[in-house]
């Protein structure tokens, strides 16, 4: 079942000549876990506030086509309400992070939703746990590390028990351990919950593996939607510039070589392991 839907869907901020989101349609089903990616400036952050309402609730410009994310049409209902289905982590943490602890930031949004204070709490121990930072309960968040302050974001948005998580590259401020660390979070999150991921990212290499579905834009545009193994591996891909998985990269040039893998690889590991059944096999 599609979880979001768009048709022809194209915005253009105020005051600009040209859309940012140009004719983008799209459907994603419920549980999956996608990768939104492609050149800077390309779109894909008007894209996510899209699926949120703050497109076009909070920015205004002019929105056109079909939107549908959880059953609902964006443009008919607040952004409160659309809260409730979609939950958006910021590139920078600490632009949504502003409490006093970290407690109080987690329980932000339930309280705004006037949810009664026993299941306030009930949720905010369970976001702690799943993201693995219940010592963090009494600590600001102005002093924890850029991954801690990441998983308060996360844990932030996983209190208000959103059926979809939009992050706009979570990781651009770590390094690849942190990165590591964040990715796995977000798929036990993505494998254990069901929850619909939508991850907009660069590092591509530590996060496909995770992925079962990619999506590419350039200037507004959808230009590959599909498996991972096959956006990954298309020229269409490289001559964009896409950070394609090196991985796969080491693939093509081993095809190129006229050494044939079995599969196309998207992690070190697989390709590693393809690599040993070449040289088993020869």
């Amino acid at each position: 079942m599609a979880i979001i839907e768009t048709g022809g869907l194209t915005y253009t901020y105020p005051g600009m000549t040209r859309p940012s989101v140009e004719d983008v349609s799209i459907r994603l089903e419920t549980g999956e876990f996608v990768i939104l990616t492609g050149p800077s400036g390309c779109g894909k952050t008007t894209l996510c506030r899209c699926f949120n309402g703050l497109i076009p609730h909070f920015y205004q410009g002019k929105l056109e086509g079909a939107l549908v994310v959880a059953g609902l049409r964006v443009e008919e209902h607040p952004i409160y309400e659309l809260a409730r289905h979609v939950g958006l982590v910021f590139q920078n943490p600490e632009n949504q992070l502003f409490a006093l602890s970290v407690e109080k930031d987690v329980a932000f949004g339930l309280e705004n939703l006037g949810v009664p204070r026993d299941e306030i709490k009930e949720r905010v121990d369970w976001a702690l746990q799943m993201t693995g930072i219940e010592d963090l309960r009494d600590r600001a968040p102005h002093e924890l590390s850029g991954g801690q302050q990441q998983r308060v974001a996360i844990a932030c948005v996983l209190a208000m028990q959103p059926e979809i998580m939009v992050l706009d590259e979570p990781t651009s401020f770590l390094d690849p351990l942190g990165a590591q660390k964040i990715f796995e979070v977000i798929h036990d999150l993505n494998k254990k919950l069901g929850i619909t991921v939508i991850l907009v990212e660069h590092r591509l290499d530590l996060a496909s593996k995770y992925a079962n579905h990619v999506i590419v834009m350039n200037e507004g545009k959808i230009v590959l939607d599909g498996e991972p193994r096959e956006v990954f591996n298309s020229e269409r891909a490289r001559l964009i510039g896409v950070g394609i998985p090196k991985a796969t990269r080491l693939y093509q040039v081993l095809e190129e070589s006229g050494v044939h893998l079995n599969r196309v690889p998207v992690t070190s590991e697989e390709a590693s392991q393809l690599l040993r059944e070449v040289l088993k096999r020869d």
